[in-house]
C-alpha cells in the first residue's frame, strides 16, 4: 500500500490550515485598526461639539 497520497493530503490539509489562520489573523488586525479610527472620529466630533456656542442646533428652519 503507497503512503504517498495520504502524506500528500496531509500536507494539503496543514497548508489550508495555515493560510486560514494567517486570514483570521489579517482579518482580525483590519477590524481592530477600524475600531480604533471609529474611536478618534467620534472623539474629534465630541471635541468639535462642546467647541460650539450653544444656542448652535437648538432650531430647525421649516421654511427653506
Amino acid at each position: 500500500m503507497d503512503s504517498s497520497p495520504i502524506a500528500a493530503l496531509s500536507t494539503q490539509l496543514v497548508q489550508q490550515q495555515t493560510a486560514q489562520s494567517a486570514q483570521v489573523a489579517v482579518a482580525k488586525k483590519a477590524m481592530d485598526s477600524q475600531a480604533q479610527t471609529a474611536a478618534g472620529l467620534i472623539e474629534g466630533m465630541n471635541k468639535t461639539a462642546a467647541a460650539l456656542p450653544d444656542h448652535l442646533g437648538n432650531t430647525i428652519n421649516t421654511t427653506a
